[in-house]
């Protein structure tokens, strides 16, 4: 009976789910009861602290970069804006808004493989000036920046830094071909080795196995993560995955009590593609391991309003949000 030995296991905190543990469990026959485990483990690990964060588009298009799923990829013929920089006003106000709908977590997240210095520092004042008329928490997704540009960030208030791993080792290589997902990893630890917290996940339904989810959680795992999005494929017209098969809802909700598994106690938040799925879906991956959320508009799609998603995660009866 592993699902009960598994769970008994965190619960009380005798050991952790190995790789091929966690792949069986995905396996598991009764997939409410393997639901309603996770989220006990969540229960017991994070209680109904939940939590939200919102991000802003800071620069938009022209990546040089061929992930498969990206609207903003050079490589891509999708129908984006395009622009190199945000206006720090328009930063400001977006802050504001959410810091006055009651989000926890504020980032710029930028277009690229990097950003320079100079652009550092321009992100850098208007990360001042949020944290100046805001009483949000920064967060900061910029790509392969160096130790100088991670420590800038850091003074200016960005507390966690963002860099998905996206999907599993041994699969990366299939979907981008021109940077490695050990970049991505020396990224997280330099972060880590400047003091900030960092955020890593990555997205389902590219082409994947649930053995490739499976361990990329692990991997997630290895590096000390604790804030992970999970993003879910919304196929981009014009996109290499524009014509990708969608994920089922059991597909769903199973990877999001596995990821709970391998991670009792790190935020597992909704990400990207959550559009997508319909509210009785959501509610029920809610309690099946998830306890954080992006709220509001994502990168290059319209999010649902934060009033609604506020609206959902009190019915579920999260009380601290």
């Amino acid at each position: 009976m592993i699902l009960q030995k598994l769970t008994k296991r965190i619960l009380e905190n005798t050991g952790k789910v190995s790789y091929e543990e966690a792949v069986e469990l995905t396996k598991y026959s009764d997939k409410n009861a393997f639901y309603n485990a996770a989220n006990l483990i969540r229960e017991k690990y994070c209680g109904n602290d939940f939590d939200t964060c919102s991000i802003m588009n800071a620069r938009s298009g022209l990546c040089s970069e061929d992930c498969k799923w990206c609207a903003q990829s050079s490589k891509h013929k999708t129908n984006i804006n395009i622009f190199s920089i945000v206006d720090a006003e328009e930063a400001l106000g977006c802050a504001i808004n959410n810091d006055i709908a009651g989000v926890k977590r504020f980032s710029l997240v930028t277009s690229g493989k990097s950003v320079k210095k100079e652009e550092v520092q321009k992100y850098c004042e208007m990360y001042k000036l949020i944290r100046e008329k805001t009483g949000l928490k920064l967060c900061a997704s910029m790509g392969f920046i160096g130790k100088e540009e991670m420590l800038m960030l850091k003074h200016a208030g960005v507390s966690r830094y963002h860099c998905n791993l996206e999907t599993a080792p041994s699969f990366f290589p299939e979907v981008c071909s021109t940077h490695t997902i050990e970049e991505k990893k020396q990224t997280l630890l330099l972060a880590k080795e400047c003091g900030l917290e960092i955020c890593s996940g990555g997205i389902i339904g590219i082409g994947e196995s649930m053995e490739h989810r499976v361990e990329m959680a692990c991997e997630l795992r290895s590096l000390g993560v604790k804030s992970v999005p999970v993003n879910i494929l919304n196929p981009i017209m014009g996109s290499a995955l524009e014509n990708a098969t969608p994920l089922s809802d059991d597909e769903i909700l199973t990877t999001m009590a596995m990821f709970r598994f391998v991670l009792p106690d790190a935020f597992i938040r909704f990400a990207g593609g959550r559009t997508k799925m319909s509210e009785e879906l959501q509610i029920r991956a809610l309690h099946s391991g998830i306890n954080g959320s992006i709220v509001g508009d994502l990168l290059t799609t319209n999010g649902p309003s934060i009033e609604k998603d506020f609206e959902m995660f009190k019915k579920v009866g999260w009380l601290s949000l």
